[in-house]
């Protein structure tokens, strides 16, 4: 009973990390950078955390695969733009990983095309506004009945009624050019803006790559830990097996301590199979983030150990993002973009001013041709246009009211984001060192309980039970040091500094 209630505590704590993890998740789902594609906000995915087998039954783990598919359907920062695989098996470091995200992940090819799309618009809108030059070739060969025409057959004596054939040649220049059109002016103005938009939320789109392929590395390597781990968990469980069945031969220990170190050695052989699963998986979806075939053979380059994250202060912090943020910047060209078109919609009330002209030769035929020229100005003045005028300001107006609801409800968010990443830091730092001293500790009590069961003072009761301890106190060390990483890596998002500060938040090569 006592071996039982220590197992189900262990247990418990277990399912207190899944919660962790799964919070942890939820606030990277949070950090997913809104991107605003065509005005829109698209938010990422979170990551998966690892479970332990114990709190996943088969009506849940299938419901997790079901939505795990789904959501990488739907979300383009966990896919990419297959390449060719690599011969061999080669070192991934996380630098690497971080540069072939920016290169092939669809989050970025997206926002590439958003922002060469917002350009075609702008240069569309541009087009109004420059001069419209074509030239023209014309050669016909006519014949007309001037009765046909309402002439009467006998207005002019001697002209017949039937004239030709005759050929007419005409070659020309023609130049239109809007002079005044202020509706054109802000239309280009507020185009220009969205394209400012599209480049910020390119830039976006490529802390959001860093992050997403950042946190799935992290997980892996937080998963590969998790395997030495049990492994050696598994090894010592073997050890003790062995130590009990020949303990048992000489007549020095029961056939209950056998059997109760044969269900450890067997319960982490099911742990070992479980993660290494998990691993195997996490592999395949960082794979699919950075372009690579999922048959694509490799090695985690670095391990990602603890490093305490450098200096900075929550008031540093909050000024930097607001600074820093591509999303931020982003919402701001979005909502003067807004005001730009809504002044364009009051103009289409105002009065336009165009020239029109064109210079070429006419006559017969080339050879018998002479200069002509036509110079106008058109002066357009809206009079009643159906209320197109009015409907356009107020669908504007209604814009630019969203877009600045918008901008001010990112730059609250913003804050949220920076003093949660701070607060998530701040303990996950903690974490990390209490779970170490519980590591240590934990690894003596093993030692100390193998050595009394060979005494002959206890039984395998405490050694499994100190065999656990260690399990729980290394699975938690793990995941504090994940959750450092992750929190470091969040805050470089926060800050909007993922891509140029990753190395210094997380190291590696």
């Amino acid at each position: 009973m006592k071996g039982k209630k220590v197992i189900d505590e262990q247990r418990v704590t277990e399912r207190q990390w899944t919660r962790r993890n799964v919070l942890i998740a939820v606030a990277l789902m949070h950090l997913s950078v809104p991107v605003l594609l065509a005005g829109q906000t698209s938010v990422a995915t979170p990551l998966r955390p690892s479970t332990p087998p114990e709190d996943i039954s088969a009506s849940s783990a299938m419901v997790n695969s079901a939505a795990t598919n789904l959501s990488n359907a739907q979300n383009p920062f966990l896919g990419s733009v297959p390449q060719k695989p690599i011969p061999g098996i080669f070192p991934l470091s996380l630098r690497d990983a971080i540069d072939r995200g920016l290169n092939y992940n669809l989050g970025v090819v997206f926002a590439t095309h958003s922002e060469r799309q917002a350009e075609g618009a702008r240069l569309n809108a541009l087009s109004k506004l420059l001069p419209n030059i074509s030239a023209r070739v014309i050669g016909t060969e006519q014949q007309i009945n001037l009765a046909a025409l309402g002439l009467p057959t006998n207005a002019f004596r001697g002209i017949p009624t039937v004239v030709g054939p005759f050929s007419v040649f005409d070659a020309r220049a023609l130049l239109s050019q809007r002079v005044v059109d202020l509706e054109s002016l802000y239309r280009l103005r507020s185009n220009s803006e969205d394209r400012r938009a599209t480049q910020n939320n390119y830039t976006n789109a490529r802390d959001m790559v860093v992050l997403v392929v950042g946190g799935l590395y992290l997980q892996a390597v937080s998963q590969a830990a998790r395997i030495d781990s049990v492994r050696a968990q598994l090894q010592t469980a073997q050890a003790l097996y062995r130590q009990s069945a020949d303990m048992k031969s000489a007549g020095v220990a029961a056939g209950i301590d056998v059997l109760r170190s044969q269900v450890e050695m067997q319960v982490q052989q099911q742990r070992l199979l479980a993660v290494q699963n998990e691993y195997e998986k996490q592999k395949l979806m960082l794979l699919r983030a950075i372009g690579l075939p999922t048959s694509q053979e490799f090695t985690f380059a670095d391990k990602i150990p603890f490093q305490p994250a450098p200096p900075l202060t929550l008031d540093e912090g909050l000024a930097r993002a607001l600074r820093s943020r591509a999303d931020y910047r982003a919402a701001q060209n979005l909502l003067r973009a807004a005001e730009l078109a809504r002044k364009a919609a009051v103009a289409e009330r105002l009065p336009s001013l165009a020239l029109n002209g064109d210079y070429g030769v006419i006559g017969p035929e080339p050879g018998n041709s002479h200069g002509t020229f036509t110079a106008a100005a058109a002066l357009n003045i809206p009079v009643f246009q159906g209320g197109k005028a009015h409907a356009d300001t107020v669908q504007a107006d209604a814009l630019m009211q969203q877009r600045g609801s918008a901008l001010q409800d990112l730059r609250g968010r913003i804050e949220l984001e920076v003093r949660t990443a701070f607060l998530d830091l701040n303990t996950a730092a903690d974490q990390v060192a209490v779970a170490h001293s519980s590591v240590q500790l934990a690894t003596q009590q093993v030692t100390e309980a193998r050595d009394r069961y060979t005494a002959g003072v206890v039984n395998t009761v405490e050694v499994v039970q100190a065999q656990e301890a260690l399990a729980t106190a290394e699975e938690n060390y793990i995941s504090s040091v994940f959750a450092h990483n992750l929190a470091k890596l969040s805050l470089a998002r926060a800050l909007g500094v993922a891509e140029e500060a990753t190395k210094n938040y997380l190291g590696g090569k």
